[in-house]
């Protein structure tokens, strides 16, 4: 009997005006290729299945996916009775991933046109199932960062939906993480999203916001302290309120009155603290950028 989903390697044994057949241990099987001048008796490498028609087919356009091949595989269709249907390049096949495998909540499942990192199994009809990839899966073909860029843009695949967060993986196979609180609405499974880094959690995986900077008007002088306590490596200096008007006249090039105006101004945003030993950076004020 073929295991649905092997790679088998089969004869050429007949054919007619529109496509070759091959013999596997006494099946016949439609044969799938790109190429058109097979001979009979010639021996075909290629991925056995069952098509929609319950017709054995053997493609030697092997799918990426595949019994412990992860990779990803693009949503055609969903069924609340049975899960969602799967696209990894069969010809007249897709592959079903359960409705046990998929979240609570309908409104998080997958959607036409989301993509899935699966392998496939089989049941006990030899049946083909979409297998999904674990986070331990996604440990492996992914990795942590030992850095990162704060405010960097990031565009990944959602593949855990949490009520704490939401896990994916980027682009360029880092692994991150957003937090309920970053996000206005909870990203579906499969799901391609643009966020920004606002951090690194502790083992690795990067914290990613969906929430855009909140706007702040900040004033010309403003912004030149801003930019001066953004370079120091400190992100302090000991100017304050109440500093000599004289030596903030030298050191910054403004009157005290514009001076005392623009701390106001960041003050008044969150991107300083200020007191007689000096004025640093809030967090906000660090990440802030026009």
């Amino acid at each position: 009997m073929i295991s649905s989903g092997s790679i088998i390697t089969a004869v050429v044994s007949d054919q007619n005006d529109e496509e070759f057949y091959v013999q596997y241990e006494g099946e016949t099987l439609r044969l799938h290729s790109p190429k058109s001048d097979w001979q009979l008796k010639d021996e075909v490498t290629g991925f056995a299945y069952e098509n929609m028609k319950d017709q054995w087919v053997l493609t030697t356009e092997i799918s990426a996916v595949g019994m412990d091949r992860y990779a990803y595989g693009e949503v055609v269709q969903a069924r609340r009775d049975l899960g969602v249907f799967i696209n990894i390049g069969l010809p007249d096949k897709d592959v079903v991933l359960s409705l046990d495998d998929l979240p609570l909540m309908h409104n998080l499942w997958p959607q036409q046109g989301d993509r899935l990192m699966i392998s496939l199994k089989t049941d006990h009809k030899n049946r083909l199932w979409a297998d999904l990839a674990t986070d331990d899966v996604f440990k492996e073909i992914g990795h942590f960062s030992p850095s990162f860029e704060r405010n960097e843009t990031v565009t990944g695949i959602v593949y855990i939906t949490k009520r704490v967060g939401s896990f994916l993986m980027l682009n360029d196979l880092r692994l991150g993480f957003i937090h309920e609180s970053e996000r206005d609405e909870e990203p579906r499974m499969g799901q391609e999203i643009t966020g920004r880094v606002i951090g690194r959690m502790q083992d690795g995986r990067l914290s990613i916001s969906l929430k855009p900077f909140a706007f702040v008007e900040i004033q010309e002088d403003a912004k030149m302290l801003l930019t001066i306590l953004q370079r120091d490596p400190t992100h302090a200096f000991i100017y304050h309120d109440k500093s000599d008007p004289t030596i903030i006249k030298d050191y910054f090039g403004i009157s005290k009155g514009a001076f005392k105006r623009a701390l106001g101004n960041l003050l008044k945003n969150g991107l300083i603290t200020t007191d007689d030993t000096g004025t640093k950076l809030t967090p906000k004020g660090i990440e802030y950028v026009e």
